[in-house]
Parts: structure tokens; C-alpha cells; sequence
């Protein structure tokens, strides 16, 4: 009964042994094989000195203090007339209006609109359409040219043309 525990204790430590000479070679050469190889290191570069700033508010404006970079108008600039009393096209956005149909009348062309509610109006140019004050500029057989007076993020009124194409 001892005989065989003192075996199962010896084997282990005989399969040890024998690994270790098996290998010997290749230790051996990772030993040998990065010796050679390291290099001293560089020293870090000389830090420079760095300029200071002293601020001194004297004329100089407020960092802190938000500012517009844009320049002051002298006059108002391009502004809708907000007292005119509104027309019945100028309650709806222009994607909800359908131009329908042309006519020519004293000479002078006419576009039909329709509106969401399917009530016709009959306009010429110089009549306003859509929420943006827009202004029919001229009307062709196959739409109608608008120029709308929009407001940009800052406040200031700027035009963009816009055009409606003839749908039925």
C-alpha cells in the first residue's frame, strides 16, 4: 500500500526533471537573444518657460461678457410693414396652398389658389401669400414666382424667393 502512494509522489517530480533538460536549449537562447538589444534612453527635452498674459482692462473689452461681432445698423434695413391689415392667403403656409389654375384677365395674368379648406382666391402680382409675408413677384402658366421677407436667427429680416408649381 505504501508502494504505490511513494510512486504517484515520485512520478510528478521525474516528469519535471525531464521537462527542464528538454527546453534547456531554447532558455537559453531567449536568454542570450535580447541582451544585445537595449538601448540607453534619450532625456526628455529642456521644458521652455512659457510667456504670461497680465490683463489689464483699461480699453480692452470684457472677456467675459458676451458681445455681437456683427456691426450696428444705422437704419432699420430691410423690415416687413407689420400695420397693413393682413389678406386671407397670408393665414396659411405655403406647402397648405395649391395653385390650381391660371387665367388672363385685362391683359394681366392671374393664378387660382386653393386653399385647405378648398375655397378658391384669384390673385395677381403684388398680392401677399403664405405666413412669411410673402409677395407674388410674377405668375406663369406653370406656377407662380413669390418672394418672402423672412427673419434670421440674429433678428434681421432678409428676402428668399420661393416658387409654387401649377398642380392640377
Amino acid at each position: 500500500m505504501k508502494r504505490p502512494l511513494l510512486l504517484l509522489c515520485l512520478l510528478p517530480s521525474l516528469l519535471v526533471g525531464c521537462a527542464r533538460e528538454e527546453f534547456s536549449d531554447l532558455r537559453e537562447f531567449m536568454e542570450q537573444a535580447g541582451a544585445g538589444l537595449q538601448q540607453p534612453l534619450e532625456p526628455l527635452p529642456a521644458m521652455k518657460p512659457q510667456d504670461t498674459f497680465v490683463y489689464e482692462p483699461g480699453d480692452l473689452p470684457d472677456p467675459f461678457k458676451p458681445r455681437s461681432l456683427r456691426p450696428v445698423a444705422a437704419g432699420g434695413g430691410l423690415q416687413p410693414d407689420l400695420t397693413r391689415p393682413k389678406g386671407p392667403l397670408e393665414q396659411y403656409p405655403l406647402d397648405g396652398l395649391r395653385m390650381v389654375g391660371t387665367l388672363k384677365r385685362d391683359g394681366q395674368m392671374q393664378a387660382l389658389i386653393r386653399t385647405p379648406e378648398n375655397t378658391l382666391y384669384r390673385v395677381k402680382p403684388g398680392d401677399y401669400i403664405g405666413l412669411n409675408f410673402g409677395r407674388i413677384v410674377a405668375i406663369r402658366e406653370t406656377g407662380l414666382d413669390i418672394r418672402e421677407t423672412i427673419q434670421d436667427g440674429v433678428g434681421d429680416w432678409t428676402e428668399a424667393s420661393t416658387s409654387m408649381a401649377l398642380q392640377e
